[in-house]
């Protein structure tokens, strides 16, 4: 297996791999456990495990480009989920299930449209109210951040309309078929998407809802030629809390004795902190190291793809693991 100062060769036009890098190699806090990535891709091929499909039950869509525009404020909108200690767990109920996290967010946004919020339309965007999103995102206890949605729901909407003829699909026809050129494009436009921090002065790029928005679109438009990305194998993991949660779980990262204390406590780390900054770099090459090995074992899986292998085993609870880290972000 390779080791982590050979794993700066595979570098995308975004720039996240050799930005995350340094972290790693730096880290304090934060460790990468090579025979624990061995482990578990063995277990993945005997056990012939795959990822997750697209969910269609609670993913909106009407078979037509608006579906994209749709996506595109899911993904404004997919960050921190938590509650604080004893605060009651924000849920929806939709067709009968109970739903949390993503799903719960997800299943918002399709019944919003359902009950006639038309959230593919950016004017609609620019114009939703504190009191609109209350309504979209109504269940048992409160999503965290409305204020920080409804900002991006109103830069989206705007800058759509300003610069994009008021349509997400000329971005996407001006992306040309290029996951790299759509992010790059989101980044520009969309400032809310712009998931970057310092790290002992250099700048680390994660750019997690980014690069997640051209796999949602390939997920939820399937067949679509817009979203046929052709380079979606560049982009990296998605570096959020519940991935790190899991890798710890499984022994792939390792965390130092005071940063293992202080997430027992539930206490919170800032966004930037330096331990924040490591769990998430970390997990980035840890997918990394596992893409690689199970590559030499024969098997080419995408780094989106390990991603959501990872986040269904999160799903459910997993045998020692702790507490994942809590630092209110609207990067993840």
């Amino acid at each position: 297996m390779n080791t982590l100062l050979d794993l700066n060769k595979r570098e995308t036009g975004l720039g996240v791999l050799p930005s995350t890098l340094p972290v790693v190699e730096l880290a304090r806090h934060v460790w990468i456990d090579e025979r624990a990535v061995e482990r578990l891709c063995r277990r993945w091929i005997d056990e012939k495990v795959e990822a997750p499909a697209w969910d269609e039950r609670y993913h909106w869509s009407d078979g037509t480009l608006r579906t994209a525009t749709a996506i595109l404020v899911l993904d404004a909108w997919n960050f921190c989920f938590w509650p604080e200690p004893g605060e009651t767990k924000w849920t929806v109920k939709y067709q009968g299930k109970e739903l949390n996290g993503y799903m719960a967010l997800a299943a918002c946004v399709k019944r919003a449209i359902e009950e006639g919020y038309e959230l593919y339309q950016p004017a609609v965007l620019a114009k939703l109210t504190k009191k609109d999103l209350k309504k979209i995102f109504r269940g048992k206890g409160e999503i965290p951040l409305l204020s920080e949605r409804l900002e991006h729901a109103h830069e989206i909407g705007n800058a759509l309309l300003k610069n994009w003829g008021g349509d997400f699909v000329n971005m996407l026809k001006a992306a040309e078929g290029s996951a790299v050129s759509l992010v790059e494009l989101v980044l520009e436009h969309f400032p809310c998407f712009d998931d970057v921090t310092i790290y002992r002065g250099r700048e680390v790029k994660f750019y997690k809802r980014a690069q997640i928005l051209p796999v949602d679109l390939m997920g939820g438009m399937q067949g679509e030629s817009l979203v046929q990305f052709h380079d979606i194998g560049e982009l990296s993991a998605f570096a959020d809390y519940k991935i790190p949660q899991v890798l710890q779980a499984h022994g792939v990262l390792k965390y130092s004795p005071e940063l293992v204390a202080l997430l027992e406590r539930e206490e919170k780390l800032v966004p930037g902190d330096s331990a924040e900054v490591e769990i998430r770099a970390a997990m980035v090459w840890a997918v990394e190291l596992i893409r690689r090995e199970l590559a030499q074992a024969g098997r080419s899986v995408p780094p989106f793809e390990l991603d959501w292998m990872l986040w269904n085993l999160g799903q459910e609870p997993v045998e020692n693991e702790r507490p994942y880290h809590r630092t209110r972000t609207v990067f993840y």
